[in-house]
């Protein structure tokens, strides 16, 4: 005789197990982990304010101990707060780079024109006009479309994707001078890709394609001139200082065999090695087949035009900012109708935007101060070179550039170390070209993201962390260093510039 519960009478029918099993108390572990690591970010945020604050304390007391103003001493000690903030992410995006401009302007450590540089730069409205039109790519199913034209490789395995976006990244980039650009340009096509290859957001292969976009646009064009900031710096400095004149043949023989073609084959190999895709890729099908729609026909118009005013702005004199401005706005129109406002309203990110606000802001700072010039001229004192050693001098010379880079960030090295290029060339006993030549393997070279402000800009369109940018930049600088730089060397022996 059994109970209506279908227990016999009497009995206690058998309960349902409770998740006391080893998966449960994983999610427990698993639980307690992030507890306890927000508790420690929490507590690292409080320990770096405390930190901050004697620091600048001390600075504004004992700066001129070290020869410092008190202004440049604090100034010192936010511009090293921020880029450690911003290297090693101890708070959340982008309050690092409110917190350093809020404490610039109260501490004054330079005009608010200087330190809100970056906000009227072209580079920011280069950003805010490709993001626009990154919006229209996406929205419109034209950067889908172009994926498959693209990309449209059949029964290709995944480091042949990888390939094709590195070549297409490192070929754009002898038409379009601007590295932020391609970026903004080339984002929406391969985030379509990678859906189109049923990467799904944080799966590695997705991860590994956007950090391709990211450090193919930046590192191998960087020997193409003026394929971005820091050559197209060098080349107006150069010529600004010293009348010297680069001229693109002479640049591209002696940079790109090596920093260019020989680094984008490293990073495809790094980049398959990071982020390997075992798994076989779920191709969907293209539909190229299907006709363009009338948005899909403006926008490609808008784009080529404005790809047209990219290539030749050597010949008309336009920034690309410029350009890049008009074409947001023509797709804004509303008798365009590309971008709705309630579209431009839900998908534009302000985070982007004020991260490269503050990496210029920060390299103005440096500049205005003189911080730059300081550690330039502390390093060459601290190594005391003598002419006669070319391969040590090159790399001391390196090496003090790679320095001054993590505090400078990348696209305002040449504007530090070009006034010294003399200074360098006395005491190395290298031709003046030669230590003017040397900044290249220097910012072609990035050891953190945070440096080069294209790369963390295609890390936030792409939804990638730092941490696996970091993973990236670390391990091309190591294989640079010690594969790259020395058949550097040999290479411009064989070519004669070292004297």
């Amino acid at each position: 005789m059994t109970d209506s519960r279908g227990a016999p009478a009497g009995q206690e029918p058998p309960r349902a197990p409770t998740p006391a099993g080893p998966a449960a108390v994983s999610a427990l572990d698993m639980q307690q982990r992030e507890a306890l690591r927000k508790r420690l970010l929490q507590f690292a945020g409080y320990a770096a304010f405390a930190v901050l604050a004697a620091a600048l304390w001390a600075a504004a007391h004992w700066g001129g101990a070290l020869g410092f103003t008190p202004t440049a001493a604090q100034a010192a000690v936010l511009v090293l707060f921020t880029i450690g903030a911003w290297a090693f992410g101890i708070f959340p995006e982008p309050i690092t780079t409110l917190i350093f401009f809020l404490l610039a302007v109260l501490l004054q450590v330079a005009k608010p024109a200087v330190i809100f540089s970056g906000f009227q730069s072209a580079a920011w409205w280069l950003v805010f006009g490709g993001a626009v039109t990154g919006i229209a790519v996406r929205t419109t199913g034209l950067g889908a479309r172009l994926a498959s034209r693209l990309f449209g490789l059949r029964s290709a395995g995944y480091a042949r994707y990888v390939a094709s976006v590195t070549v297409a990244s490192v070929g754009l980039a002898f038409v379009m001078p601007s590295t932020t650009g391609r970026i903004l340009l080339l984002i929406p096509i391969v985030l379509a890709l990678a859906d189109r290859l049923g990467l799904v957001p944080g799966s590695r292969g997705r991860t590994g394609l956007v950090m391709t976009v990211a450090a193919a646009s930046y590192m191998p064009p960087t020997t193409i001139l003026p394929a971005n900031i820091p050559n197209s710096v060098l080349l107006g400095a150069a010529d600004s200082f010293y009348g010297i004149h680069l001229h693109y043949g002479p640049y591209l023989l002696l940079h790109f065999p090596i920093l260019g073609a020989l680094k984008a084959v490293l990073l495809v190999a790094v980049i398959c090695r990071l982020f390997p895709q075992a798994d076989a890729l779920n191709v969907t099908p293209p539909q190229a087949s299907n006709p363009l729609s009338p948005n899909e026909r403006r926008l490609s118009g808008i784009l080529l035009i404005a790809l047209a005013f990219f290539a030749t702005d050597g010949w008309h004199g336009i920034s690309p900012a410029w350009v890049s401005v008009a074409a947001a706005i023509v797709c804004l129109l509303p008798a365009t109708g590309i971008v709705p406002p309630k579209v431009f309203a839900e998908q534009m990110h302000i985070t982007p935007l004020v991260y490269v606000a503050g990496f210029l802001g920060v390299g103005a700072v440096v500049a205005e101060t003189g911080l730059g010039e300081r550690l330039a001229q502390a390093c060459l004192e601290a190594v005391n070179m003598t002419p006669g050693h070319l391969a040590q001098n090159a790399a001391w010379l390196v090496a003090i550039g790679s320095a001054i880079g993590l505090v400078s960030t990348l696209p305002a090295l040449p504007a530090v170390l070009t006034p010294l290029a003399e200074h360098f060339a006395q005491a190395s006993g290298l031709p003046l070209y030669a230590v003017l030549m040397l900044q290249v393997p220097v910012f072609s070279t990035v050891l953190l993201p945070y440096q080069c402000p294209p790369i963390m800009i295609a890390m936030h369109l792409g939804g990638v962390g730092i941490r696996d940018g970091t993973r990236v930049t670390l391990a091309m600088a190591a294989l640079t260093i010690v594969f790259l730089f020395p058949l550097d060397y040999l290479w411009w022996r064989s070519l004669g510039y070292l004297g």
